[in-house]
């Protein structure tokens, strides 16, 4: 039995027994608080030094792939490209989406309830003082403050500064981070060990303060967040018809067996055989492809910015937290930025290190994270279906370009 499906069991067995016993077993229900606490504190206190480790290196290899050469290059600048539009478009499409289909309010209501701990958070900005923020006084004092747009912008210029420096030092710093990305997975992974334990009891909490309701609701949160991962995966289609010239049946056909792999394995680097079959079946050279599909399983998840800065305003939905727009535009570039470090992780620990940059950055409590972690199962395959779609679609339209580029030179 994978990790993912304990983990979910553990938020059934906790919302039902929850539901059970309700809050009159007082001394159960404090037990179980604290327990699910101590647990997210756990993921909590890895999330600063891992998106700074991680964004480091992830600079670090976006740039390495863009020296390839021209082809690479037009790849790499294609892909951030759709990692902003990624985001950007969530930043709309999802509060659209649950301003038409909103959580029933009594699901909402005994949720934010249950979560009462979280801290009131969500005041809006205004704009002078969100750009004034934006570049840190003392980066140090942002980490520790969860400032967390503030020391991103610090880490790109400081991981870009990095690339300037000569060979010899610029592998010794970048083995510097790479170790303290590896040792904070580590202890991610510890605590992520003992991840039935904590989602059991925080659900057991859930449970006995909302009841049956909380069921609903994160099974209304699965298709909001699976609804906008699906306008990247359409999106995909899109880019093969308009970008690479490409009938949407012929590269509907092709990326099928791309597409199967993805849904039953969750893993795009398990899809890049078929992915690499199904984009030679479209024409598209060998050496494009055996140069822009590794790059884009390296570096590139086109629903990642989309599906989690979903996750962070359904969150913001959930807990009542208004979002001013200034604080998606936080969250857009959190999200766009982030996803570079996220992209070699697995599931469950990507989640972590990729939305609570995210929420932090919204000012959007992190603790419902801890139950939406259990349920991720569902929308990762939407996740994982739209980036290996994505992935073919931009290497179609990489190789398409780049011929139109040879016969006009020619």
């Amino acid at each position: 039995m994978s990790k993912a499906t304990i983990i979910l069991l553990a938020l059934i067995m906790g919302l039902g027994l929850g539901i059970v016993l309700d809050t009159r077993v007082h001394i159960l229900t404090e037990i179980a608080d604290i327990v699910g606490t101590l647990w997210l504190n756990g993921l909590r206190m890895t999330v600063v030094p891992l998106v700074v480790a991680l964004l480091v290196t992830g600079i670090a290899q976006t740039a390495a792939a863009a020296r390839a050469g021209r082809l690479a290059l037009r790849a790499v600048v294609t892909m951030m490209v759709i990692l902003w539009a990624s985001a950007t478009m969530a930043a709309f499409v999802t509060p659209a989406l649950l301003a038409s289909f909103p959580m029933p309010a009594e699901a909402g209501n005994a949720l934010k309830s249950a979560l009462s701990t979280a801290p009131a958070t969500g005041e809006v900005t205004p704009f002078s003082d969100f750009i004034r923020a934006i570049v840190p006084t003392n980066p140090i004092n942002a980490a520790a403050n969860d400032a967390i747009l503030p020391l991103i912008v610090f880490t790109m210029a400081f991981a870009f500064a990095i690339l300037r420096l000569p060979e010899e030092k610029r592998k010794l710093i970048g083995g510097v981070f790479e170790a303290l990305g590896d040792a904070m997975l580590i202890v991610i992974n510890w605590v992520l060990a003992i991840a039935p334990i904590g989602v059991f009891a925080l659900a057991y909490v859930v449970g006995a303060k909302a009841g049956a309701a909380a069921l609903g609701a994160l099974a209304h949160y699965v298709v909001i967040v699976s609804a906008t991962g699906s306008v990247v995966w359409m999106s995909a289609i899109g880019l093969a018809v308009l970008g690479a010239r490409r009938s949407p049946l012929a590269f509907f056909r092709a990326s099928i067996p791309a597409q199967a792999v993805a849904i039953s394995t969750q893993s795009s680097l398990v899809s890049l055989p078929a992915m690499l079959r199904g984009v030679t079946s479209l024409g598209v050279p060998a050496a494009t492809a055996d140069l822009v599909l590794p790059v884009a399983v390296a570096i590139f998840r086109a629903t990642g910015p989309a599906m989690n800065m979903a996750v962070a305003i359904y969150v913001a939905h959930w807990m009542g937290v208004e979002l001013s727009p200034w604080a998606l535009a936080a969250g857009v570039a959190a999200a766009a930025t982030t996803t570079l470090g996220a992209v070699s992780l697995p599931g469950t620990v990507s989640f972590v290190t990729s939305i609570a940059p995210i929420s932090l950055a919204m000012g959007v409590p992190v603790e419902p994270l801890a139950l939406l972690i259990a349920v991720e199962t569902f929308p990762d395959i939407m996740r994982t279906l739209g980036n290996v779609t994505m992935d073919m679609a931009v290497t179609a339209t990489i190789s398409e370009r780049s011929e139109d580029d040879t016969a006009s030179i020619a």
